[in-house]
């Protein structure tokens, strides 16, 4: 990597920074009213229909706009005072990140510096080979699920970052689910999945999902039945584990060969920087950068290369009581302390991945007015007096205010996370039923 030397006592506070932006603005004649951010939902003043249009009006509207009219000379100062600043922050970044400004993170997190994602080393024994192709066809084979209509990659699209670009999927049935899906990407290393974190690993999940009824609709039985009456998947598997029996836990660890693979590739503008290129962050991702990691708080739950502690926090959003609640990691481990906690998501290539949260209701303007006012804080109704079961906001959450220029700055390096487009081909699925009499026919779609 390439190092721009800036002397040690600028790198070891933010100070510096302030300072050269206080000289390059002290002869500014006029500034922008800082945009007043929207206060967040607060559910105890709202009925859940209400809350629901607020957010939702919140989630499509842009961030917030400045209203102030500066005169020529006021903008031409404020559009100086920001390329100094990104030339000072540019500086102190491009070095190691062992020389980056402290982070601003409460004592009790357990923080991890932000950085590129290693990605494993792909096997190339053709065993291995054989594994992810096979887990391939599986996660694109919506014959094994209970409509014949539904694959893995119903809600896991390439083209869509991995997830299915829905507020929350359409499970069997075409009914709507509960949640939004998640995007697969770096879930290889996850170690909760889920929103609730209710599987431990990708074997976990994949069963999981098949044998849902409001999902896949299926069981691991009916799935082995109708890929055992397939020659060539007979065939495939026993390419890949030395035996043509499908097993469940062969159908299983198949796809979760396959989901392995599907890690950030380093295209991102944010990889390329840290990769050397300084040139790779415009000006506004730069600050953007810097307010991720100090002032906006944003490192006390996304932290680390994912950009996610990969813990459970209650951001505000269960819904408590109201027609749209969601008890989270609670209805997994029946912790009061649990309630209303959710699976912090990576920011690893976040801008492909709307709508947000767990319930799919926000886009990226929305979250960033809401973040900047604290998110929704609940306050318990009378009856609600001696609830145990009452959840409680994440202490690391508080109002920021910040001001319009700050929220666009931090959209500006939350959308340098971006990685190319990816467009993965379904493979042509083997023909099912042909393997002979000694194979039990495929599973009828229920």
């Amino acid at each position: 990597m390439h190092h721009v030397r800036v002397p040690a006592s600028l790198l070891v506070s933010t100070a510096f920074v302030a300072s050269v932006v206080l000289t390059s603005v002290a002869c500014r004649t006029d500034s922008p009213a800082d945009a007043k951010s929207p206060d967040p939902v607060s559910p105890s003043n709202s009925s859940p229909k209400t809350e629901l249009a607020s957010n939702g009006d919140r989630a499509k509207g842009e961030i917030t706009k400045d209203h102030g009219a500066p005169s020529d000379t006021g903008r031409n100062d404020e559009v100086d005072a920001l390329a100094r600043e990104a030339a000072a922050l540019r500086a102190v970044y491009a070095g190691p990140p062992s020389t980056w400004p402290k982070p601003d993170v409460d004592p009790d997190v357990a923080f991890v510096e932000l950085g590129r994602v290693e990605r494993p080393t792909r096997s190339r024994d053709p065993r291995d080979v054989a594994r992810v192709e096979l887990g391939q066809t599986l996660f694109f084979d919506a014959r094994l699920s209970g409509t014949g209509q539904m694959a893995c990659a119903s809600c896991h699209d390439a083209e869509l970052g991995w997830a299915d670009g829905r507020a929350t999927s359409f499970g069997h049935g075409f009914q709507p689910l509960p949640r939004n899906a998640p995007s697969i990407l770096n879930a290889a290393f996850a170690t909760h999945l889920f929103w609730d974190g209710r599987a431990a690993s990708l074997e976990d999940q994949a069963a999981a999902v098949f044998e849902n009824a409001k999902e896949m609709h299926s069981s691991l039985d009916a799935v082995s039945a109708s890929v055992r009456s397939s020659r060539g998947y007979r065939e495939r598997f026993a390419a890949a584990w030395g035996d043509a029996e499908p097993t469940k836990e062969r159908v299983l660890g198949s796809i979760a060969a396959f989901e392995r693979t599907i890690t950030s590739d380093g295209s991102s503008d944010f990889d390329e920087f840290l990769g050397g290129k300084t040139a790779a962050l415009s000006d506004a991702a730069v600050r953007g950068l810097h307010l991720f990691r100090t002032e906006a708080r944003c490192v006390n739950c996304h932290n680390g290369p994912l950009l996610t502690d990969g813990q459970f926090h209650d951001v505000g959003l269960s819904y408590y009581g109201r027609e749209l609640q969601d008890l989270g990691r609670y209805e997994i481990t029946k912790d009061p302390a649990d309630v209303g906690r959710f699976k912090t998501p990576s920011l690893r290539n976040v801008a492909r991945t709307a709508p947000y949260m767990h319930n799919g209701l926000f886009d990226l303007d929305g979250l960033l007015n809401m973040y900047s006012g604290g998110m929704p804080t609940l306050k318990r109704k009378p009856e609600q007096a001696n609830d145990p079961l009452f959840p409680t906001k994440s202490p690391h959450l508080r109002p920021l205010n910040l001001d319009a220029r700050k929220k666009a700055d931090v959209k500006a390096f939350l959308e340098s996370l971006t990685e190319r487009r990816r467009r993965v081909k379904p493979p042509e699925m083997p023909v099912l039923g042909d393997a002979g009499s000694d194979s039990p026919p495929p599973a009828e779609p229920r």
